[in-house]
């Protein structure tokens, strides 16, 4: 029998009767430990659904309310969402708060679910969109229900906590504090002003049930579940290589055909920007997200309340982050191949109701008494608090990037060192977007820690490592690689993954950085590359909190492509909707005096 550990991967078993084993047993165990928050409670729980509430412009939006039976008033929890409120994931978390004592309501934002109104996605300008308004009516509206204290708070990770934020800076008089996750404070922070193929092919494509069973369209799947079923058995082979996007069929995406091909074309648009908003927040906050959660920018909204946000609330911030991804119902110990053992073990709505029980029911649970920052620290597995992030230690350390100019593969003579370089030769590679680098991700196309041996073999990798460690180093925050490159195309792009190679041979990812040759001065100055020019690339990887071991390697693969997580390059300069053109780039990276890239680590001192 095969159990996941940093030193036996379940992922990497070939014993087929193992890794169904091992992936039942731990879907069993996900539901359990949601179901035991709603079986040990203070409180039954009653639920009324599809209840209205009527917008300023005369639009209603419903929702269900979870209320627990035997309460005199208490808060109400609110959460807005896209996704219908009639899902599973909304009943168990909706019903384990309600059973510790809160109101809980979930609602159908403007145009989802079974709510009226025309429905504007998050990736358009917010000018365009309700949701400010919708959500501020809302709270309002919640904080007047029968059974409420006037008290109202929020929860509902990803594009929930999106409708969160954009309420928060209306200021509703009866918001008192905010539970939010799953959100960069900016957009360009998750996508790098680059089509995520992978990940909004599929997310729309689901996003496409309710669209088309509003317009009475019988065709594509009925819900959520098979689209996601027939994406992957039929759907995602055909379309994620698809040429040109703009010309996708309108039927597969049904009404949001319209929006997906607008946001095409505005790819390094910032529509977020949620650091535009952190001073009108009037409330506390807590964040909450993971190392290997595509969103872990999420950490950004903490660090502009605390440094932006109204003075007197400024310690009253909290920030959460885990070994997790992007799934709010896995804040769970096992991740891809590893065990981070007992400790990253907990419930989304055990974390909102800690948050809760001190910020709205006054209960002394120990969060008064904790600083603010708590970090999960991969590598040593436990738990750790601080007092601010990014860490104020932090000794930023440069490793350069050797070679004898024979990188390419992991049996290539890459070094990472902090020594500088000298005279050396580049490494050089060609890369061809008809055979891109593959991503090595979940199924639901997110970030996950994945044994990168698959691509072992590959010449268009750059693989820079140091030698076994002699001691053991963390590594937390924010991760940089400056990168010296030039290619014989006039734009294209280079990509970073960090990665800890574990004594055995497993090597797995920590986090990425990609950059579109074209954005390199920012993304409001757009401009082609001089063919054979050497340029600068400053790729920020998202941060990272890691312990490498003793005997371990730090690794860094340089490459030109990381599809599907991003669209390929074309390597042709035209906008890459309308283009059907793939060309090869030959890219050169260089690690000299004149030219010294670097990657650049965050390391904590160890006491």
């Amino acid at each position: 029998m095969c159990t996941p550990s940093p030193k036996c991967s379940v992922w990497n078993c070939n014993n087929l009767t193992c890794r169904s084993r091992f992936i039942s047993r731990h879907d069993r165990y996900r539901t359990d430990q949601l179901m035991a928050i709603t079986e040990n409670h203070d409180f039954s729980v009653t639920v009324e659904r599809d209840v209205p509430t009527e917008m300023r412009d005369g639009v209603l939006l419903r929702s269900d309310i979870y209320r627990p039976v035997g309460a005199t008033t208490c808060p109400v929890l609110l959460c807005r969402t896209p996704y219908d409120k009639a899902q599973n994931t909304y009943i168990q978390i909706a019903r384990a708060l309600a059973s510790n004592g809160y109101i809980a309501v979930v609602q159908d934002i403007r145009g989802r679910g079974i709510s009226d109104g025309k429905y504007f996605w998050q990736f358009q300008n917010n000018a365009e969109t309700f949701d400010a308004q919708d959500g501020y009516d809302t709270v309002e509206w919640a904080a007047g229900i029968p059974g409420s204290d006037g008290q109202v708070g929020t929860w509902g990770h990803s594009y929930p906590s999106w409708c969160i934020w954009r309420l928060a800076g209306t200021q509703p008089t009866a918001l008192k504090a905010l539970f939010a996750s799953g959100m960069s404070a900016r957009l360009l922070g998750l996508n790098f002003g680059i089509f995520e193929t992978g990940r909004r092919l599929q997310w729309t494509y689901k996003m496409a049930v309710n669209a088309r069973r509003r317009v009475g369209d019988e065709s594509g799947p009925k819900t959520e579940e098979e689209a996601d079923a027939q994406w992957h058995e039929v759907e995602r082979g055909k379309w994620i290589w698809y040429l040109p996007l703009d010309d996708l069929p309108d039927y597969l995406f049904s009404t949001l055909t319209p929006l997906l091909k607008t946001y095409l074309r505005e790819q390094d648009k910032e529509f977020w920007a949620f650091q535009k908003i952190h001073h009108k927040v009037n409330v506390p906050t807590c964040q909450l997200t993971g190392w290997y959660d595509r969103l872990v920018g999420t950490m950004d909204n903490f660090t502009g309340m605390v440094t932006e946000g109204p003075e007197s609330l400024r310690n009253q911030h909290r920030l959460i982050i885990g070994p997790w991804g992007h799934n709010s119902n896995n804040l769970t110990r096992i991740q891809g191949p590893f065990d981070f053992g007992p400790d990253a073990d907990t419930t989304y709505p055990q974390e909102v109701a800690r948050w809760y029980d001190y910020s709205l029911k006054g209960i002394d649970n120990g969060i008064a008494s904790e600083p603010p920052v708590k970090l999960f620290i991969m590598g040593e597995n436990r738990w750790r608090f601080e007092h601010e992030w990014p860490l104020a230690r932090t000794e930023y350390t440069e490793f350069f990037l050797h070679s004898g100019g024979s990188a390419n593969t992991v049996r290539g003579d890459g070094v990472l060192s902090v020594s500088e370089p000298g005279n050396e030769p580049p490494d050089v590679f060609d890369y061809d977007p008809k055979d891109p680098v593959m991503s090595l991700m979940g199924i639901d196309a997110q970030a996950a820690p994945r044994d990168q041996s698959p691509l072992n073999g590959r010449q268009d990798i750059l693989v820079y490592q140091t030698p076994p460690l002699q001691e053991d180093i963390e590594v937390t925050g924010p991760v940089v690689l400056k990168l010296w490159a030039a290619s014989n195309t006039p734009d294209t792009d280079f990509t970073a993954k960090l990665i800890d190679v574990h004594p055995n041979g497993l090597a797995v990812n920590l986090t990425y950085g990609i950059m579109r040759a074209r954005y390199r001065n920012g993304y409001e100055n757009p401009s082609l590359i001089e063919p054979g020019q050497p340029y600068e690339y400053a790729i920020h990887l998202n941060p990272t909190g890691i312990l490498f071991r003793r005997g371990h390697r730090i690794r860094l693969d340089v490459s030109s492509s990381d599809f599907p997580n991003f669209d390929r390059n074309h390597n042709t300069g035209a906008d890459f909707w309308s283009d059907a053109e793939l060309r090869v780039a030959h890219q050169t990276v260089f690690h000299n005096a004149e030219y010294p890239s670097r990657l650049i680590l965050p390391v904590i001192p160890r006491s």
